[in-house]
């Protein structure tokens, strides 16, 4: 069986520099989020479904699902965000178990923003790793790189599973509330214990 690290965290904790940095060391990175972008870009193999099930007005001009127009439903009716899951939750774990499989590296890091509000997550991975930081500065991170009103981010902060309930699935933590640098190097002395038990 493979050592998957199953990493998580809130919108705007640091997840993608986290992961980026387990790249950049040579583990092998399993995007859910780069998975479900692949799987709703035009050409994409949700494409078809999503026309189907919710209208033809939910894939822009370019092929692609709209993302906005999906995100407003999604949020304001919670039975259309469960429709959507349905169909794409099944098609990012198969694909996610084909890269896993696939992977070159000592050990695979699977980003999954929903891990702990998944069922049997724990069967899954060998580790939970849980990237964190005050909600405060999640608002900020989210509202700089999308422009996103406080408010909607928020919305989509209250709509995760709580900060407390993430943080006490957690067999290792990385604290995300300071610098670039200090991530990293938190990044790096989990790296070398994930070597380590990988090698067992």
């Amino acid at each position: 069986m493979r050592f998957v690290v199953g990493l998580t965290g809130g919108i705007g904790s640091g997840k993608s520099a986290a992961a980026d940095e387990f790249a950049r060391l040579g583990a092998s990175v399993v995007d859910t989020d780069a998975i479900a972008h692949e799987l709703t870009a035009a050409g994409g193999a949700a494409i078809a479904e999503v026309r189907r099930r919710f209208g033809a007005a939910f894939v822009d001009a370019t092929g692609a699902m709209d993302r906005k127009r999906m995100r407003d439903l999604v949020f304001s009716e919670p039975e259309e965000k469960q429709r959507l899951e349905a169909l794409l939750h099944p098609m990012i774990r198969a694909e996610s178990e084909r890269r896993i499989a696939a992977a070159p590296g000592a050990y695979v890091v699977h980003v999954v923003p929903l891990l702990v509000e998944s069922p049997g997550f724990r069967e899954r991975y060998r580790r939970v790793l849980v990237v964190d930081c005050p909600e405060a500065l999640q608002v900020a991170r989210v509202r700089q790189r999308s422009a996103l009103p406080e408010d909607a981010v928020r919305r989509i902060i209250a709509s995760q599973i709580q900060r407390e309930r993430r943080l006490a699935a957690a067999d290792d933590v990385i604290d995300n509330s300071g610098t670039i640098s200090a991530l990293q190097q938190q990044v790096r002395q989990l790296h070398e214990k994930y070597l380590a038990l990988a090698a067992v």
